[in-house]
């Protein structure tokens, strides 16, 4: 049976054109100081490609499909300090390609792999030092000419097809991405009802606490390690959007901020949600809570085949304008209507990103968030806040087996412009949607969501 990689390089290798040649390393290893490494993690590209996760590897892929892996050599004293290296000669049989050679190789037998071709393919930007290392190969390339040897004259950025082919996830992916979820699920449950019963135990809780629950969880349940540096924000620092879990106080009557996921064979999950430290929210709490609740509902339910990334969007804006006029959060005889609120941003200082991005390999996934080849449609805008000519260009149009995130949210600082009682005031709640032909598909819903739900799941500690 031809492995999902084999499928991949063999899809790939139809759309470079029979004369070409790609090359796709892996991540280097990082110091992280001295002597020790930070832990590893591959390149998603590469990965996708291959299913390979040592350091030091490059994959060659030609036009006609022939694969070629360049990957550290077997060292029987090395593995003893670093661990077990497959090796050249178990690569082509355990990952499918055609030929393997050494990574010290890779200067000696690289140039020889460009030869008699018209383009090179690699990902632009993306490696540091790549593009001045392919200069290397093309020039030993191109001193040979004279012998006869054609010497690739166009480069092309691998990133734009690896993107378009990452967008759309298969079966395979998509199984791995729902497991991911719900390790992730049993993540935030934990972490809340620690929150609840160390308080209800008056005991001293500590955002540390509960991202300690949150990495226990997932390495409990065989995930390898947080898909991203998880937020755990008591109290106002729920309002800083990239919060990082330290050691501020978990305090009763304030909320939690929870943005935390787990990686799982290389694929991501991407959950966020908000919650009473003691397991009760106030009435002021509750009404932002269920108005951000709203406005992801409506998110949702624009998100389907057919429709545009942005509608979910501008779902999310229409109820969080409204909503924040009904609250007097924002003073209708100053800002005036719901809509006047969405054409002004008279919205934004409460909620400043957008409502979703891609989900895949990486937590923000690569792929273009417009419809690739569409022309603009519309005139140029003028951006409130800074003047700034903007193009509108057409928004992506969803197609099934597309993962997003749907996360709206709002963060109410301490301000004279805000009732007192809404103050410090940070919530989100994020979901992460396998778009169907029908809407999509929340694979992360066993972590409740509704309020009454999470004050039933702290409430209920057995």
């Amino acid at each position: 049976m031809t492995s999902v990689y084999a499928q991949r390089r063999a899809r790939l290798a139809a759309q470079l054109g029979p004369q070409a040649v790609a090359i796709i390393p892996t991540a280097p290893l990082r110091q992280r100081n001295r002597d020790t490494d930070f832990l590893y993690r591959h390149d998603s590209y590469f990965y996708y490609l291959t299913g390979f996760t040592e350091p030091d590897a490059c994959l060659v892929l030609k036009g006609d499909g022939q694969s070629t892996l360049f990957c550290q050599p077997k060292d029987l004293e090395r593995e003893i300090w670093d661990g077990y290296r497959l090796g050249p000669e178990a690569a082509v049989a355990t990952l499918g390609v055609h030929q393997a050679f050494s990574s010290a190789d890779i200067n000696a037998r690289l140039p020889r792999l460009l030869e008699n071709t018209e383009c090179v393919w690699f990902p632009f930007a993306t490696h540091a030092g790549l593009a001045a290392q392919v200069e290397t190969w093309l020039a030993q390339v191109r001193n040979r000419v004279r012998m006869g040897v054609q010497s690739p004259i166009h480069q092309g950025d691998l990133c734009a097809l690896l993107d378009e082919m990452r967008l759309v996830k298969d079966a395979h992916e998509q199984d791995i991405m729902r497991r991911a979820a719900r390790i992730s699920a049993k993540a935030h449950v934990r972490a809340m009802q620690r929150s609840a019963r160390m308080l209800r135990a008056g005991e001293e809780v500590r955002e540390y606490h509960l991202d300690a629950e949150l990495l226990h969880e997932f390495r409990q349940q065989g995930s390898q390690y947080p898909a991203y540096g998880s937020i755990v924000a008591a109290g106002a620092n729920a309002c800083v959007l990239h919060y990082q879990a330290d050691k501020a106080l978990v305090r009763p009557g304030e909320l939690v901020l929870i943005d935390a996921g787990c990686e799982l064979d290389g694929y991501a999950s991407d959950i966020t949600r908000t919650f009473p430290a003691d397991g009760k929210f106030t009435g002021p709490q509750r009404a932002v809570y269920d108005l951000v609740l709203a406005s992801q509902d409506a998110a949702i339910a624009a998100t389907r085949a057919g429709a545009r990334f942005s509608d979910a969007h501008d779902a999310t804006l229409a109820v969080l304008a409204q909503g924040l006029l009904d609250l007097r959060i924002l003073d209708a005889d100053r800002v005036g209507t719901a809509q006047d609120v969405i054409d002004t941003r008279a919205y934004f200082p409460f909620y400043m990103h957008r409502t979703g991005h891609w989900l895949g390999m990486d937590v923000h996934d690569c792929g273009s968030y417009v419809e690739p080849n569409a022309e603009d449609t519309a005139p140029p805008r003028s951006d409130p806040a800074t003047g700034e000519s903007l193009r509108q260009r057409p928004s992506r149009i969803l197609r099934a087996g597309m993962c997003t995130t749907i996360e709206p949210g709002l963060y109410l600082r301490a301000s004279a412009d805000v009732p007192e009682a809404f103050h410090n005031i940070g919530i989100r709640i994020e979901d992460d949607a396998i778009v169907t032909e029908q809407g999509c598909e929340l694979i992360t819903r066993d972590v409740p969501v509704k309020a009454d739900e999470i004050e039933a799941l702290m409430r209920d500690l057995a």
